[in-house]
């Protein structure tokens, strides 16, 4: 199973952190403020939704995307573009990521005022990881319910991530995962339009999901995945999501902020009620 795999993963990642765990010399959580994510996604202006462009040199089902650009240079490119938020995959095996892009992405000579939030997107599981990533710029981690599944714990993620000042991203792929999700206090929701098992994408299910099961009070609903046209933003924010996270559509060509600039353009985005709602893809 991938999602086995990707938990095999973090082995030694986490057998380093339990050494220095034992030694007394985890990092410090970062001192001062962070940017609020949630207040990123949900300021106004943001049309036909908010945007977190995703920084992503790889995947498992793309293999490499691209490798050549540095994430300095892709944050800034993507902040000017009109990004409402990054993320920085820090996965390293399956994603080429690393937890020093989160630091190099927050770097504030990159921007002309002030930085956008950043989350990190990784396979966390343990509250080692949420201590670590405290200890970097992130302003917010990703949950994945089918990795953990177990309540108690996810909600024990997510107390401990807020208690360190991070917010916590909850992702979904069906109707089982957001019951969990939302009994473990989850607010920020991601809907996974790819299924982390088989790797297809269902852009319709993700937009069935919140027809179903719309925003409870003070929720925010990201939609993820096999989102690559104005037309599947304007689809989400009928829908009723917030926000958006694109990564591979807008590294594939080389030029990620020409990429967002294009998939944010007013003049390209149809009425709403338009067509491009379905469709699915194994990527």
């Amino acid at each position: 199973m991938l999602l086995e795999r990707f938990r095999a993963a973090k082995r030694d990642e986490l057998a380093a952190l339990r050494a220095l765990e034992a030694r007394g010399a985890l990092p410090a959580p970062l001192a001062g403020s962070r940017p609020s994510f949630t207040a990123a996604l949900t300021a106004p202006g943001r049309e036909p939704l908010a945007v977190i462009a995703e920084y992503k040199r790889a995947s498992p089902s793309r293999g490499v995307i691209c490798e050549d650009l540095k994430v300095e240079d892709v944050a800034a490119a993507y902040h000017a573009a009109g990004a409402a938020a990054l993320s920085i995959l820090t996965e390293q095996a399956h994603f080429h990521g690393s937890l020093d892009y989160l630091a190099r992405a927050a770097a504030p000579a990159l921007y002309a005022g002030p930085r956008p939030p950043l989350l990190r997107k990784d396979f966390l599981c343990d509250p080692l990881q949420v201590r670590a990533t405290a200890a970097t710029p992130a302003a917010a981690l990703l949950l994945i319910v089918r990795l953990t599944p177990d309540v108690a714990l996810l909600r024990g993620l997510r107390e401990l991530a807020e208690s360190c000042g991070l917010e916590a991203v909850v992702e979904v792929f069906d109707a089982t995962d957001l019951r969990l999700a939302r009994e473990s206090g989850a607010r920020l929701i991601q809907v996974n339009a790819r299924d982390l098992e088989t790797l297809c994408v269902n852009r319709q299910a993700c937009l069935e999901l919140i027809h179903a099961f719309p925003p409870q009070a003070g929720e925010v609903w990201i939609a993820a995945s096999g989102l690559s046209r104005p037309e599947h933003l304007r689809a989400a924010a009928d829908a009723g999501y917030t926000a958006a996270l694109v990564g591979g559509a807008l590294m594939e060509g080389g030029k990620p902020g020409a990429a967002l600039r294009a998939l944010l353009a007013p003049h390209v985005l149809p009425a709403p009620g338009a067509s491009g709602q379905g469709g699915e893809a194994c990527l």
